[in-house]
């Protein structure tokens, strides 16, 4: 999916002061204005893409690179003539074994502080890249990094499926056997997961990660870190796993259902169709499963499963219990609830985009879906429309730790801590001081949140304005406004 991303740079500017000495010590020019000599290292402030979140990236995007200070624009170069990793911005897929090529040398703006790389082809879908910025950079007043730098999130283009949490840790998957792991849904890492198979679902339960994709692939892991590839006797895609009444249960293409009482040894079981099945939960001591043409399996034990009638002919893509309540979603804005999953009630959504998953958390049922689609609801029954701050598919939510974390296309992160205000894009301040910033998107109000906070001088006056630009090279500026420190 291609899309434009906007990224806002707010630029602050300080007015200087500069005081005349009649101190004997120290240099002074030929006016006596006493003058400093710089001997800072520069450090990387921030390395982020075109859409400028790490975990949100498309193959079209750019890497732009933000410094704590004006640089040197003539040690600030990349790879240009091939794959070798040269220069001292890198941008690589395989550790830096070889490096992006890119379509010329760093395009500096920002007074020289952010310099932007272009690469000569489009990234490569469901890859890992890293950025590295060696101490070969220098400032304006020659002063070289004291150390080398290295994106600590790696950035993906892969399509995420589905987040769990557990063992204090969130856990995505998704195509192309891509694991991101994260400890507070913000910031996140790569794991290797040893397949390159399409992970579709996750959970945690027992102590245990388990992911489900592609070719009935399973994979298990203690710690979301270093994961065991699992036999599941079936070589049908697998499309959800859940655990309730101590058993693991996988669903997956043509009807397959499978269990386990460890994660680790899976037995096939007899779902009594060929339908194609998409959600699973358990609640009230029963398993249900939803999929093709509205079919809805129950059981209470993952071994023996019963028909139930929807009332709907629409594929049906996730389920969730909650509130007493169970709520499934899917094609058409297709919502229904049960509160026992064998009588089923068709609710309103105000949607007609497909919704792809649906949890409930924070007494608050959130559902997503195409488009950025997030809907929310106290009861299951009446349903809110949310701003998601993005137009790519969301495939998958979740919530823990105090966080709804939703996962979706061209690897797609947003997170909430009450379902109705979203953030979903990370954007760099051109500040010395400040490293990050955070947007927060809510009903299309836009609130721009620093990550850290900066140290304002007395008696000065900062000018600043909004910069937006896209990866098509158009960019607008708001008006310049300016206030003081009292």
């Amino acid at each position: 999916m291609r899309h434009i991303l906007i990224i806002f740079s707010v630029f602050l500017f300080s007015l200087t002061i500069y005081s005349c000495s009649s101190s004997s010590d120290g240099s002074k020019s030929t006016d006596n204005t006493t003058t400093t000599t710089d001997t800072t290292a520069p450090t990387v402030s921030s390395v982020s893409t075109t859409a400028d979140n790490q975990s949100s990236v498309s193959i079209t995007d750019n890497i732009t690179v933000t410094f704590s200070e004006a640089m040197d624009t003539t040690y600030v170069t990349t790879s240009t003539s091939d794959t070798n990793c040269a220069g001292t911005i890198r941008v690589s897929s395989d550790n830096f074994s070889s490096c992006v090529k890119m379509s010329s040398e760093p395009a500096s703006s920002n007074s020289n502080k952010t310099f932007t790389l272009d690469p000569y082809d489009n990234l490569t879908v469901s890859t890992t890249y890293k950025t590295r910025v060696t101490t070969g950079v220098k400032d304006t007043a020659g002063n070289a990094m004291s150390s080398q730098y290295e994106s600590s999130s790696p950035v993906t283009t892969s399509n995420l499926r589905e987040v769990t949490y557990g063992n204090s840790t969130f856990v995505a998957v998704g195509n192309s056997g891509t694991i991101l792991t994260s400890s507070d849904g913000n910031s996140w890492d790569n794991k290797t997961s040893g397949t390159s198979k399409r992970l579709i679902g996750v959970t945690y339960a027992n102590s245990t990660f388990v992911a489900v994709g592609g070719s009935g692939t399973i994979l298990t892991s203690s710690d979301g870190t270093t994961w065991d590839n699992r036999t599941s006797g079936t070589t049908r895609i697998l499309r959800e796993v859940t655990y309730g009444n101590s058993t693991f249960v996988a669903v997956g293409n043509s009807g397959t259902i499978i269990t386990s009482s460890d994660g680790t040894t899976w037995d096939n079981r007899t779902s009594g169709t060929s339908k194609n099945f998409k959600g699973l939960t358990y609640g009230n001591s029963t398993f249900v499963t939803v999929g093709q043409s509205g079919y809805i399996l129950t059981s209470s034990d993952g071994t023996t499963w019963d028909n139930r009638t929807s009332g709907t002919s629409n594929f049906l893509y996730g389920v969730t219990y909650g509130n007493s309540t169970f709520v499934a979603v899917g094609d058409s804005g297709n919502i229904l609830t049960s509160s026992d999953g064998t009588s089923w009630d068709n609710k309103t959504s105000g949607t007609s985009n497909l919704l792809n998953g649906v949890t409930y958390g924070n007494s608050t049922f959130v559902a997503v879906g195409d488009s950025g689609n997030i809907l929310t609801s106290s009861d299951g029954i009446s349903w809110d429309n949310r701003t998601s701050g993005t137009s790519n598919d969301l495939n998958g939510v979740s919530y823990e730790n105090s966080t709804f974390v939703a996962v979706g296309e061209n690897g797609t992160i947003v997170t909430s801590s009450d379902g109705i205000t979203w953030t979903s894009l990370f954007f760099g301040f051109t500040t010395d001081s400040i490293s990050t910033a955070k947007l927060t998107v809510s009903n299309s109000s836009y609130t721009l949140d620093n990550g850290t906070t900066p140290t304002l001088t007395s008696g000065t006056t900062y000018y600043w304005k909004v910069v937006a630009s896209d990866p098509k090279g158009g960019s607008a500026q708001s008006e310049t406004w300016s206030f003081t420190i009292q």
